[in-house]
């Protein structure tokens, strides 16, 4: 009976990455549903909670896209001067920390995998290299984080590399090569 009920469970999971990765683009309510494993499904891929959360929607989002023809994601982040950051870097001196920067462009290729329909739990697992150009200060009104997918590995071992750009009201802000993010699953008890 068990093996039933997991076979339909299997295959509600099916269903909903075959709905998800048919849609292109992702409110700030559809993303907090990620956050709260409801949109791939329990125990696959997650967004952060706010206040991580760093992304407000996702505008386009495909799978043969981007400069390598492996898959594209366009996201923004509204920026408003009461933002929790601000507060704290730096008193006086407010500017978004360009960690959180890249965190936001990690986010965003596990939501990617995830879209796709792999399991799995997504965690970040490097970066070639990171150049900050630019500051997001309070007076900024819009980040813009466009990432392309270089490789998508989609075996027992599921990664996805990518190269991202972030922009701050179109200007180049931040670039970041060679991210990678996998899905993993629990161990297994046997």
């Amino acid at each position: 009976m068990s093996g039933e009920h997991d076979g339909a469970a299997s295959k509600a999971d099916a269903t909903i990455a075959d709905e998800t990765a048919a849609q292109e683009q992702f409110s700030y309510d559809e993303l907090i549903e990620c956050a709260e494993g409801k949109l791939f499904g329990p125990g696959n891929a997650q967004l952060p909670l706010p206040p991580m959360l760093m992304v407000d929607r996702i505008v386009e989002i495909t799978k043969e896209g981007g400069e390598h023809g492996k898959g594209k994601i366009i996201a923004e982040l509204d920026i408003k001067p009461d933002l929790w950051f601000f507060n704290c870097h730096f008193k006086g001196d407010p500017v978004m920390p360009g960690c959180l920067g890249l965190d936001a462009m990690w986010q965003l290729v596990g939501f990617f995998l995830g879209w796709l329909g792999a399991p799995g739990k997504g965690r970040a697992l490097g970066v070639g290299e990171v150049k900050l150009m630019d500051q997001v200060l309070p007076t900024a009104r819009k980040v813009t984080y466009e990432i392309t997918l270089k490789r998508v590995i989609m075996r027992k071992l599921i990664m996805g590399v990518a190269d991202g750009i972030m922009k701050i009201d179109g200007r180049i802000a931040a670039e970041a090569n060679d991210m990678k993010v996998g899905l993993f699953k629990p161990a297994e008890n046997g």
